[in-house]
Parts: structure tokens; C-alpha cells; sequence
């Protein structure tokens, strides 16, 4: 598990650092060879950043999508694609999608009741109708990830909740160093 993640990690760090977001991060678009070479495919969606441009609203696939967009933010970064990466990781590690959302309210209601509803310091990069709106959901405490994943290292339990993080800018950027 821990050599894919290194090469969508390394993959993604390439594709970000020539400004692009890949913005449809999912299992099915990463390929595996015999030699177990992870190539990440299916760039329909992808777009260059620019700080000038708003984004598209709709983008990656509902179980892999970051909260940001399920708030109908267009003003997103590349940690939309991180947000995707610690999905498929955790659904390579519990062998089981992790937020399994039937729609939109049912996909931001199963992310809150993993990992917590947002504080007010969270929802500052929200519009005002978004934190409106989280404020007026159901209250969830953030569930312990080592309880919830007992048979996960609690190192890829660590990186995997720097990665699922609500506010974006909180979210890790630097790729992890893996030892082998």
C-alpha cells in the first residue's frame, strides 16, 4: 500500500508543480502494470491554475470530493486532489469506499460524522451562505481515526488525517518521506 500511495503522491507533486489540478482523483483512474507502475490517467476534468480564474463548481467524483466543492466553492486550490488521495487511501487500507455518499447532503453528513463538524476558525475560506448553512446542520465530534481504523498503521493514520482536514488551507502539502 505504501509504495501506490508514494507514486500518486509523487505523481500528483508533479502534475501540481506544472499548476495543474487533476480535479477527478478516483480508483479508477489509476492504472496498475504487472510491475505494479501506478499511472495516474483521465484528465477530462484537469485544469491549469490561475489566481485570476474561477473554477468550475462541479468537479471530481461525489466520494472523492473535497468539502469545499461539496459547498459549491469555485475557489479551490490543489487541495482538492489531496482531499481525493486520502480517500483512495483509505479505501486501499479498509478495502471499502470511505464516504460513500448517496448525494450531495448525505456525502457532507458522512464526512462530518468522521471527522467533526467545523469550527468557526475552519469555515473562515467559506461563503457566508456555506458556513450559514454547516452551522445549521447536526453537531458531530470528530471520531478517533485509530479506534475507527484499528488495523491501520498509525503512521498512514497519521498522514491520512492531515489529508482529510475540512479547511483546505490546514490540508498537507508536502509530499511525506517514505523510507523503504
Amino acid at each position: 500500500m505504501q509504495y501506490f500511495l508514494y507514486q500518486i503522491l509523487r505523481g500528483l507533486k508533479y502534475i501540481h508543480s506544472a499548476n495543474v489540478l487533476h480535479r477527478d482523483l478516483k480508483p479508477s483512474n489509476l492504472l496498475l502494470n504487472a510491475n505494479c507502475d501506478l499511472k495516474i490517467c483521465d484528465f477530462g476534468l484537469a485544469r491549469v491554475t490561475s489566481e485570476t480564474d474561477f473554477m468550475t463548481e462541479y468537479v471530481v467524483t461525489r466520494w472523492y470530493r473535497a468539502p469545499e466543492l461539496l459547498l459549491n466553492s469555485s475557489d479551490y486550490t490543489a487541495a482538492i486532489d489531496v482531499w481525493s488521495v486520502g480517500c483512495i487511501f483509505m479505501e486501499l487500507m479498509d478495502r471499502k469506499p470511505l464516504f460513500p455518499g448517496r448525494d450531495h447532503v448525505h456525502q457532507l453528513r458522512l464526512l462530518m460524522e468522521l471527522i467533526g463538524t467545523p469550527s468557526e476558525a475552519e469555515l473562515q475560506f467559506l461563503n457566508e451562505n456555506a458556513k450559514r448553512y454547516i452551522r445549521q446542520l447536526q453537531f458531530y465530534r470528530r471520531q478517533s481515526f485509530t479506534e475507527k481504523f484499528p488495523h491501520v498503521h498509525p503512521s498512514a493514520i497519521d498522514l491520512v488525517e492531515k489529508m482529510l482536514t475540512f479547511d483546505p488551507t490546514q490540508r498537507i502539502t508536502e509530499l511525506p518521506k517514505f523510507h523503504y
